[in-house]
């Protein structure tokens, strides 16, 4: 029987919705800040899983240029009803002091590869939004609803609100489903109906440490819903010996068979009480679900499983290859760019043949328009490398390799250009929005430079060659901690885990070319 070992989809994929059509799974996750909007994986067995859709990939569809960091695209819901997927999703245009920005929309496409449709507007009362398509043909959204006002329940609990299908739009009034528990932090709501319940899976504890997962039900869509007496599903809180933290915010899923499994968000500290510089990943459960009863977690009690047995036949796909050229047509599934959509004015396969080029535009604390793509880190070690041909002639033109997490917390080992040394290769970095910069090592014009970085044990090194010289370490070595969701935003409140980037700025409107022969990725020390 084939076996799932946890995180099924490592590195920053969190908010997993898993939906089945047939003998298809497909999970959606979300993407925050970066573009193209929601990432759609797919499988056959529930183990193995491939890139299937972006569906958010249309200027027309999205708009993230200005969006904050850890804003933007938050839990997807995918359904498939009535010869059609459904996506709902948030865009979180503000989300720091009392007040939140969280608009609603819906698109369709009759195939997950698309096309999908424009968006609509449904609401903007909170985020989590989760379509529930009834036996009867009606179809309803969840989501939770944020309240401001202070000296309240900020997660104010979950609002039930019928969609008209037809129309396009939200119908009725709103109505109050479920307050949540003691937990607090009800949010990432989603409802199916099984043996005469209502059943809602929510999230709770908040997304950090304490974050667990409650089932309620009811006999009717409206409530009440009781939480199960036993307690949360899943949790990880109180248990800091487990490798898989942070479980919770789950989504459900029935095999043709009969056998129910949850994919769910979790993190890997580095080390027991460390920190989580993957960001928040998408795992898998089984469990056991009487006729009537409560599910539960099938290897008993209520804490996450590291290897799971799945009853369904293997299906592996091809791996990603560890080297990647630019000398095709299109960039490969696994970069994103950050807000800006991927264009050929700033981002090109054609203007230099064999090498992606980058044009230099805004800074890297910019959140409109900076010239920067970038991977999932997926591996507590790794070695990530490129090839790079740039040319700066003033020390605003810059261009190389980051370790990202986001726009006010990098590490970026650049090319660029000293009044003194002439062309030059250095770490830059930004914490918390404090800039710094480390001695820069002088390096000849008209020469191509490699650039590493590796993370192991804990420690991030970043070095330099030029041409097939020998490397030269950048600096010394950094907690690579730093570069996680519990070092980010205020208070730790960020969201979208760490990312290897290739990236050229030029703050003086120049738009000065970077050259990329190729990009490495290699998991281990």
């Amino acid at each position: 029987m084939p076996t799932a070992r946890n995180p099924i989809l490592p590195g920053f994929h969190p908010d997993p919705s898993l939906c089945r059509v047939g003998d298809d799974y497909y999970l959606a996750t979300s993407t925050f800040e970066w573009w193209p909007g929601v990432r759609i994986h797919h499988s056959r067995d529930l183990v193995h899983w491939r890139l299937a859709a972006r569906p958010l990939a249309a200027t027309s569809q999205l708009d993230l240029r200005g969006n904050p960091d850890s804003g933007g695209i938050w839990a997807p819901c995918l359904s498939h009803a009535h010869g059609r997927f459904w996506l709902v999703y948030t865009d979180v245009k503000h989300l720091t002091g009392a007040f939140k920005d969280t608009h609603n929309y819906v698109v369709t496409a009759e195939r997950i590869e698309g096309p999908w449709s424009a968006p609509a507007y449904l609401s903007s009362p909170g985020f989590d939004p989760s379509f529930f398509h009834d036996d009867d043909g009606r179809t309803w959204m969840v989501c939770m609803r944020w309240d401001h006002r202070p000296g309240r329940n900020r997660f104010n609990g979950i609002l039930l609100q019928e969609f008209d299908r037809a129309a396009g739009r939200l119908i009725g009034e709103p109505r109050m489903i479920f307050a949540g528990t003691a937990l607090g932090c009800t949010e990432g709501p989603h409802l199916y109906r099984r043996d005469g319940w209502y059943w809602l899976a929510v999230a709770e504890g908040g997304t950090g440490c304490n974050h667990a997962v409650t089932v309620a039900r009811s006999r009717t869509i409206d409530g009440p819903y009781e939480p199960d007496p036993a307690g949360p599903m899943l949790t990880s809180r109180d248990a800091w010996h487990l490798a898989l933290q942070k479980s919770g915010h789950a989504s459900l899923v029935d095999t043709p068979d009969g056998t129910w499994f949850a994919a769910h968000l979790c993190a890997r500290p580095d080390r027991p009480f460390g920190r989580c510089m993957l960001g928040r990943e998408t795992a898998l459960q089984r469990l056991v679900w009487p006729a009537g009863s409560w599910p539960r977690l099938a290897q008993g009690g209520n804490q996450p499983a590291e290897t799971v047995e799945v009853p369904l036949p293997a299906h592996p796909w091809p791996a990603e290859p560890a080297h990647l050229a630019f000398d095709g047509p299109v960039l490969p599934d696994c970069f994103d760019s950050l807000r800006d959509p991927i264009d050929p004015s700033w981002c090109s396969l054609t203007e230099r043949p064999g090498w992606l080029r980058l044009r230099g535009r805004e800074s890297p604390h910019s959140r409109f328009r900076q010239s920067l793509i970038a991977r999932r880190i997926q591996h507590h070690a790794c070695t990530v490398e490129c090839e790079i041909d740039a040319e700066p002639r003033d020390f605003q033109q810059m261009a190389g390799l980051m370790a990202f997490y986001d726009c006010d917390l990098w590490f970026y080992a650049r090319i660029t250009h000293d009044e003194t040394l002439g062309r030059v290769v250095g770490l830059a970095w930004s914490e918390h929005g404090g800039y710094g910069e480390g001695t820069p090592m002088a390096i000849p014009e008209g020469r191509p430079v490699r650039l590493r970085f590796s993370i192991a044990d804990g420690v991030l090194r970043f070095a330099a060659a030029v041409g097939d010289g020998p490397w030269r370490d950048l600096g010394e070595g950094i907690d690579a901690g730093r570069l996680s969701d519990e070092n980010s935003g205020p208070g730790g409140w960020n969201f979208t885990g760490a990312w290897a980037a290739l990236a050229a700025h030029d703050l003086s409107g120049r738009r000065m070319p970077a050259d990329i022969a190729w990009f490495a990725y290699r998991p281990g020390a």
